[in-house]
């Protein structure tokens, strides 16, 4: 039978779809059942449905798909069943079925008045069942029927009788009869209180053979899958998430949307609208007029403030809400309030308004909820109502009155958008309408904004703003204020890299206010430019700063500053924060910030812990204090400035690093459905993950990270994933020029090389090495990678070996020493087996996967020395380590090194006799490729002496006089086979 062919990719049904498959299971076997499923519009039945149709036809079964069709009181009777039968007459099939049973001219013809005829009605649903039983005898049946809830009466009742007393009957002896499935979808949101389905629905559900699958909304991650399955270019993180938002779990909503987004700025797209508008313009005038007040309050309104907006009788009002509510449009909440059952619904009516009626609706709203007082939780929504409704004073100063009840519930977002709108409105509101007071004025609400921008994450939002506060200062700016636009503007630039320009800054807040008297503002100028002072690499500037702010910010007893600066002092002296004297200080700091209230201080210094433990290779050390400072930017309502979000990375890299690399997945997508638009860097150990387990897609998910504004994270964490490709894609010049280029981006304004230049130049040799020994192998010149490996290798140990401090790294650096050193070797010399040796011991502090990588390159320098037995034990071990990670590409090497090595030495079942050992058949199968000896001793890893050995005793077992001669004979025996050409 004909199928739909759909190209929208069916995502997060999986539940749904095994229950229904094991329904078709069970008809197959003669037991038949029967499903209705149940829907909003849009929610993917037809989707469904179609999936299960297509594998109900490669199983066998004959798929009978009926649709019921919205013709208001004169539906055609038995329609979807005309349309079975209509189907079943193209199939030779069932000529002869059809042809015994009377019923299918009936209902082709004689159809219409059979609703007069009780008796003829009888015979009618008998005949039906009767051949449908005879039709599942041929071939096992799937009955489709979609749309219940636009069938006609008489479709109904058949359908009562089939489910009832006909095709779903068992025998006497209660044996399975029918091999045959019914499966009627319906939308759920169409059955308003009064809907002719309801009772037969309640009626077939209580069927013992009957069941009821309801497909929910899809979950925000599913929705996420489907926009981006269905779009063949990268779309950007915002305008998926919008997406997201404003389909809440629909799939035809999220697919229009999509659609919508290169034609339609904003607002429901007029294809969608249209739909949703049919439905609302179905209501009475009053029940209409009273969802156009509600679409103005927006998507929850309170029935009394509804009541007085409307105007209308409480039994009139009451009566439109029975409406709305029965077409399920909308429904009643807690605390008398009643909410848009889809808020593109909303919108859509909202749209529908005409500008003098929107206004006026918004003015109502606005007197009010003015009138009930001014508590803090209703000034964003009075906000709204007086911007839309063009009061614009009472609009200003609602507006920072949101601002501050956003501020003190910790939501930076919204506090932000309340600041931005107040900012907007300044200039508009004349000087004798404007609030007045402390702190309310241009400069100091752009400061604010600016704070909250970098709370929020919007690192690049809040340059700008600040930016914009030190364009609005001048000469008779106070000059503590002044200072202050300063730091912040050195502090923010700092978040967006900005290292040179934040110094200068930081220097010009410092000197625009005396150290002497001892002052907050001073204190905190200087607390900032030590953070900046160090990002340059003027330590010893940022030393003596620190100390002297630090005597300062006790004296004043500052307690957050005083944290603030402990922190730097950590980072800045002896061994940096992994030494067990900074981390002291580092827990003192926390405690500090936490008694004083201060948030992001305190998450800095829980962020340097974290960092602290890791850098020590104290791995599960470091994730309690990840969880603890996610927590605490959770209570604060922060989870999306700087340090929660390095910390969300941070978590995602621990679990990398540990192997728990199914965990490290799991985070991460719970981490992508809440994270902004700057913080896509924090995924990038699950771009770890799905290169290590082969899965190159994650290449474009990288490169999507360097779009916009360079960001450092980002640049870090997309360049390690596009280094690792390199290494897989067997591309050496790629992975050299990506490690070249991003160690320059990532260098700091004083020249100072990032501590991940180890890690870089130890991949790109990887890559470098892999050439050098595939070249060897071929004969080719040996020393054409050396002067890059050279490069490569000089530049781990610089780094390595004089860090942040001048000292040694910790152990992760050093660990990625050992590996660029015995990358070296085999790049320019061979595998060595004491330094892959070396390599694996210093991942052994918990870096489960480079301890692999390592351990299967020691086997693989075993077997190249010849000792096989040890190789073994290496590659087993590793094996095992692989399967369990699943890193498929490493396994598959695993397996190939066991192969060529021997290091399982069971012959293949069905294996050919030979007068050859099964080294000397991978020997000869290297000579008919025309290897000489010591490449074949580089392939097998064995020497070129050993190889000789063998080849000698090939000659000799053929009886051949060359090595040309011992090939040709063993092609003539079937030793072994030609191998294909370029063509095949």
């Amino acid at each position: 039978m004909p199928q739909t062919v759909f190209t929208t990719p069916l995502i997060g049904r999986d539940e749904e779809v095994a229950r229904l498959s094991g329904v078709l299971e069970r008809a197959r076997a003669g037991e038949a059942r029967a499903v209705l499923l149940a829907g909003d519009a849009g929610v993917g039945k037809t989707r469904v449905l179609d999936e299960l149709s297509g594998r109900a036809v490669r199983d066998g079964m004959t798929v009978l798909t009926g649709h019921c069709v919205d013709l208001g009181d004169v539906g055609l009777p038995y329609l979807p069943f005309t349309e079975v039968l209509g189907v079943l007459g193209g199939d030779e099939r069932f000529a002869d079925v059809l042809a015994s049973h009377p019923v299918v001219d009936r209902l082709r013809g004689a159809a219409t008045d059979a609703g007069h005829d009780v008796g003829g009605r009888l015979q009618l649903f008998e005949g039906m069942a009767a051949l449908l039983a005879d039709l599942a005898e041929i071939a096992p049946l799937l009955l489709v029927l979609e749309d219940l809830h636009w069938a006609d009466q008489s479709s109904r009742d058949l359908l009562r009788f089939l489910l009832s007393r006909g095709i779903l009957q068992r025998s006497a002896g209660g044996a399975p009869t029918h091999r045959l499935a019914v499966f009627a979808s319906y939308r759920a949101d169409d059955l308003h209180r009064r809907h002719p389905l309801r009772p037969l629905l309640a009626e077939l559900v209580r069927l013992p053979a009957v069941e009821r699958v309801e497909l929910r909304p899809m979950a925000d991650a599913e929705v996420t899958r489907l926009v981006r399955a269905l779009q063949d270019r990268p779309l950007p993180d915002a305008t998926v998430r919008g997406i997201v938002d404003r389909a809440e779990g629909n799939a035809f909503y999220a697919e229009e949307l999509l659609a919508a987004t290169d034609t339609e700025a904003g607002g429901v797209p007029s294809g969608l609208a249209d739909v949703l508008l049919i439905r609302i313009e179905q209501l009475s005038d009053t029940a209409q007029q009273v969802l156009r007040t509600a679409a103005v309050a927006g998507r929850r309104v309170e029935h009394d403030l509804l009541r007085d907006a409307v105007g209308l009788p409480e039994d009139d009002l009451e009566a439109a809400l029975r409406e709305a509510i029965g077409r399920q449009l909308l429904v009643p909440g807690g605390n008398d309030t009643y909410a848009f059952r889809h808020a593109l619904a909303r919108e859509a009516v909202y749209a529908d308004l005409l500008p003098g009626e929107r206004a006026r609706l918004h003015g109502t709203f606005a007197r009010l909820l003015a009138g009930r007082g001014h508590p803090a939780e209703s000034a964003a929504e009075r906000a709204h109502h007086y911007r839309e409704s063009h009061d614009l004073p009472d609009a200003l100063a609602a507006s920072l009155e949101a601002a501050g009840h956003a501020a003190r519930v910790g939501a930076p977002a919204e506090e932000l958008r309340h600041l931005e709108t107040a900012l907007d409105l300044w200039e508009s509101v004349d000087l004798a309408a404007r609030p007045s007071g402390d702190g309310v004025d241009r400069v100091t609400l752009t400061l604010r904004a600016s704070a909250a921008a970098a709370h929020a994450g919007e690192s690049h939002r809040a340059v700008s703003l600040t930016r914009a506060a030190l364009a609005s200062t001048g000469q008779d700016t106070d000059s503590e204020l002044a200072a202050r636009v300063r730091y912040t503007l050195a502090g923010n630039l700092m978040s967006v890299d900005s290292l040179t320009a934040a110094f200068a800054y930081s220097s010009e807040a410092l000197a625009m206010i005396p150290a002497e008297p001892p002052s907050r503002t001073w204190v905190w100028a200087a607390a900032t430019h030590v953070i900046a002072a160090r990002h340059i690499g003027e330590n010893e500037t940022a030393l003596r700063v620190a100390r002297q702010a630090l005597r300062v910010a006790e004296q004043l007893r500052v307690a957050d500053a005083q944290a603030d600066l402990l922190i730097s002092l950590a980072i800045l002296e002896g061994g940096g924060r992994r030494i067990p004297e900074n981390q002291e200080r580092l827990a003192e700091a926390r405690e500090l910030a936490r008694q004083a209230g201060n948030a992001p201080v305190e998450m800095r210094a829980l962020f340097n812990l974290a960092v602290g433990c890791f850098e020590a290779g104290n791995l599960e050390g470091c994730l309690p204090w990840v969880t603890e400072g996610l927590d605490r930017a959770r209570r604060a309502g922060l989870l999306s400035s700087p340090y929660p979000l390095e910390m969300r990375y941070l978590h995602l890299l621990v679990l990398y690093t540990l192997g728990r690399w199914d965990e490290c997945v799991r985070a991460a997508e719970a981490d992508a459905a809440v994270l902004p638009a700057a913080g896509g860097y924090t995924m990038g150990p699950a771009l770890y993950v799905a290169l290590a387990r082969g899965d190159l897609r994650a290449v474009e998910r990288a490169r999507a990270l360097l779009e916009g504004p360079f960001d450092w994270m980002a640049t870090l964490i997309a360049s390690l994933a596009l280094t690792e490709a390199a290494v897989l894609r067997g591309e050496p010049e790629a992975a050299v020029e990506r490690t070249r280029a991003t160690v320059a981006a990532l260098t700091d304004d004083s020249g100072r090389l990032p501590d991940v230049t180890v890690r870089f130049a130890a991949l790109a040799l990887t890559a470098v090495a892999d050439a050098a020994v595939e070249l060897r192998a071929a004969g080719g010149e040996s020393d054409r990678w050396k002067d890059t490996a050279d490069e490569l290798v000089e530049l781990a140990r610089r780094t390595a070996r004089h860090g942040e401090h001048g000292t040694p790294q910790g152990p992760e650096g050093m660990a990625w020493l050992a590996r660029a050193e015995a990358e070296w070797l085999r790049a320019v010399s061979g595998p060595d087996a004491a330094a892959w040796e070396r390599s694996m011991d210093a991942f052994g502090y918990g870096d489960v996967y480079e301890h692999l990588r390592s351990q299967v390159r020691f086997a693989e320098a075993l077997l190249t020395a010849e000792r096989r037995a040890e190789a073994a034990v290496q590659a087993r071990e590793a094996r095992a380590v692989a399967q369990r990670l699943g890193a498929t590409p490493l396994l598959e090497r695993i397996d190939d090194l066991v192969r060529r090595g021997r290091l399982a030495d069971t012959p293949s079942e069905g294996e050919r006799p030979s007068p050859l050992t099964a080294r000397e058949q991978d020997v000869l199968r290297l000579l008919a490729r025309g290897r000489s000896n010591r490449q074949i001793g580089e392939e097998l890893f064995i020497s070129g002496k050993t190889a000789s050995v063998h080849v000698s005793n090939i000659l000799a077992k053929l009886g051949a006089a060359s090595r040309t001669e011992a090939v040709a004979i063993a092609y003539r025996q079937g030793l072994i086979a030609p191998e294909p050409t370029a063509s095949g």
